[in-house]
């Protein structure tokens, strides 16, 4: 089940979640809405190795903004901090973000129970587009869970993007055993 608008506040008053800076204005029907950070960043080597910690350049977007372009990967961050202790978080992207041919996330739209950080975002484009900090990218949505959770993502050992950073982080996929 998703949560309604009454239950996200409902949910913030606990401290269940948390979004900061929070701003009542954001909040819409069953969602949030989050907004572009002020740092993109891009992969240094044009050929990424899966076994291999792959570097990224980080700059920050100027007032008037950065064209995006579709040869390009690139990693955003939210502006927004979160934490969901109680609930499974998925971030999803805007329509109208999308109408202007932007995709956030290649394949990383849900969180964990237990997630307290930034949101990496995986940011494709159809055609070249400015994007600006602050602006409205996607909103997070709120599902209920069943049963207790044994092991929430911030007390796991092995979680890999537990450090607290307001800017994009690069794949860890390199720390998995394969």
């Amino acid at each position: 089940m998703i949560l309604s608008d009454a239950e996200i506040l409902e949910s913030i008053e606990r401290g269940d979640i948390k979004v900061d800076p929070f701003r009542r204005e954001c909040l819409g029907t069953n969602s949030y809405d989050v907004h572009l950070g002020r740092t993109l960043g891009v992969y240094k080597d044009s050929v990424l190795d899966a076994k291999k910690h792959n570097s990224i350049e980080t700059f920050e977007i100027p007032d008037e903004g950065h064209v995006l372009t579709p040869d390009n990967f690139y990693l955003g961050v939210t502006l927004e901090y979160t934490e969901t202790l109680k609930h499974v978080p998925f971030l999803e992207g805007k329509s109208s973000v999308g109408r202007l041919g932007i995709d956030i996330h290649a394949t990383a739209g849900k969180g964990d129970v237990g997630f307290c950080n930034f949101w990496t975002l995986e940011i494709s484009v159809k055609k070249p587009v400015r994007v600006y900090h602050g602006m409205p990218i996607g909103q997070l949505i709120y599902f209920k869970i069943e049963g207790a959770i044994l092991n929430p993502y911030n007390q796991k050992p092995s979680a890999k993007y537990n450090e607290i950073k307001p800017i994009p982080v690069e794949s860890m996929m390199w720390k998995n055993s394969f």
